[in-house]
């Protein structure tokens, strides 16, 4: 299949960047482990015994009897990924297709999402508290070297995506710079598929964000061992249920986003779906299991409320887009006619195409409006953990840059896609992503 060079994105244009994150972000995962489960979560207290031992010292402390996992380890994510390899394949559910892309390419998946979610959460509550095979608190307990094993496995396996990509594409969505540093961080191929498995929704869907409400299980496990179960870990742990939940129910949304239909499968998506999921997305809960304490029946009351009024206002914002695309605009907005934008596009292949932009609904409001709830959802799923410390804040942090710079992106991905078109819709939707505001 022949290979073409790519249209680098201009965000992380300079070797310089995949460099960086390639250096810092495996040791960060070890970090937030070490501080969260020994240091109580204070940073403070890191920067105190770094200090005193010598930056690297503390580091290569932290790392060296974990770095390479443990048996129980890697036997824990071999089970856990065959187990969701063999429900993409068995659990039905109807075929959907993604966008066609650049090259042409329509990719066909399994709308099976939501039955595996719930047959996987509803496994590992039977196994562990109903039968007592394992300890409900076997992830927790083996936290560190998980992150080992994840760390090595998931590097060695954005390696065989590049080595993919570059001999053996699935498609002909596929290409390479010739820079092998920025190419094994940003991926050689947009759809890598082997014998009929999609990796990138593996990674990104089924490992990923599967494993995210798993940990979430054990942290609380944890937490009623040693403590007792406080009101602060239910709501922030019943909340990102909701939340993985809405994800499920709308992943064929999900995979007609940023994620999917641009970013090739690499570092950046995989070894992110992987390690940086399942270490920084759950660090809040995790912050918890040593901070037992409770928030008191109103407080916990409106914190929850107002975290599950974010993430159904988010569902809702993906849904109405969705629906209105499904139905070509033939439907109802807020019980009005939606107010559509017509925007034409010429593929690669030179082919004339169009779709509809919406511009009224909660996308009148901002063309990112769904980032705010998002963010939000995020941030009240955090809030139990109260102020104490600045670490269960930083996925809130890390969150809201990554939905900017997104923003950003996918701006600049429609001026140059729809041309006068988009400009007409940035005119009816003139706000970015905070309406009134920016």
């Amino acid at each position: 299949m022949k290979q073409e060079p790519f249209r680098v994105p201009r965000s992380i244009h300079l070797t310089l960047v995949p460099l960086f994150l390639l250096t810092v972000c495996p040791p960060a995962v070890f970090i937030f482990w070490y501080t969260n489960t020994v240091l109580k979560g204070s940073f403070e207290s890191f920067f105190h015994s770094a200090a005193e031992k010598g930056f690297f010292s503390l580091l290569a402390e932290i790392i060296r009897p974990n770095f390479f996992g443990s048996p129980t380890a890697w036997a824990i994510l071999a089970v856990f990924a065959a187990f969701e390899l063999i429900l993409m394949k068995v659990v039905p559910g109807k075929p959907f297709h993604g966008p066609i892309t650049p090259k042409g390419n329509v990719p066909v998946y399994k709308a099976n999402g939501v039955a595996c979610f719930f047959i996987t959460v509803a496994a590992f509550a039977v196994s562990s508290f109903g039968l007592g095979w394992f300890s409900p608190t076997v992830l927790y307990d083996n936290l560190g070297p998980l992150f080992g094993a994840l760390n090595i496995f998931s590097l060695l396996f954005c390696l065989f995506l590049y080595l993919k990509g570059k001999y053996s594409p699935s498609t002909t969505d596929c290409g390479s710079t010739g820079n092998f540093l920025f190419d094994y961080y940003w991926g050689t191929e947009l759809y890598p598929r082997i014998w009929g498995w999609d990796l990138k929704m593996f990674t990104n869907c089924r490992f990923g964000m599967m494993s995210w409400t798993l940990l979430l299980l054990s942290y609380a496990a944890k937490q009623h061992q040693l403590y007792g179960l406080t009101d602060a870990m239910i709501v922030a742990v019943v909340l990102q249920f909701i939340y993985v939940t809405k994800f499920f129910f709308w992943e064929t949304g999900y995979l007609r986003s940023l994620d999917i239909m641009h970013d090739r499968a690499g570092f950046y998506i995989c070894w992110g779906c992987l390690v940086w999921v399942p270490c920084i997305y759950t660090s809040s809960t995790l912050y918890l299991v040593h901070q037992p304490h409770h928030l008191g029946s109103f407080l916990a009351t409106v914190i929850f409320l107002a975290g599950a009024a974010s993430i159904i206002i988010n569902y809702l914002a993906d849904r109405q887009r969705q629906n209105v695309r499904a139905k070509n605009g033939d439907c109802l907005v807020w019980q009005r006619k939606p107010e559509l934008i017509e925007a034409k596009y010429t593929t690669q292949a030179g082919e004339k195409k169009e779709t509809i932009l919406l511009a009224s609904g909660w996308w009148g409001l901002s063309r990112h409006f769904h980032y705010l709830p998002e963010i939000a959802g995020a941030f009240f799923w955090t809030l139990p953990a109260l102020f104490d410390n600045f670490l269960p804040y930083f996925y809130v942090l890390f969150l809201t840059v990554l939905l900017v710079d997104r923003a950003f992106r996918h701006d600049k991905r429609c001026a140059d896609k729809y041309g006068k078109d988009w400009d007409r819709y940035c005119e009816k939707v003139p706000y970015k992503v905070i309406p009134y505001l920016w």
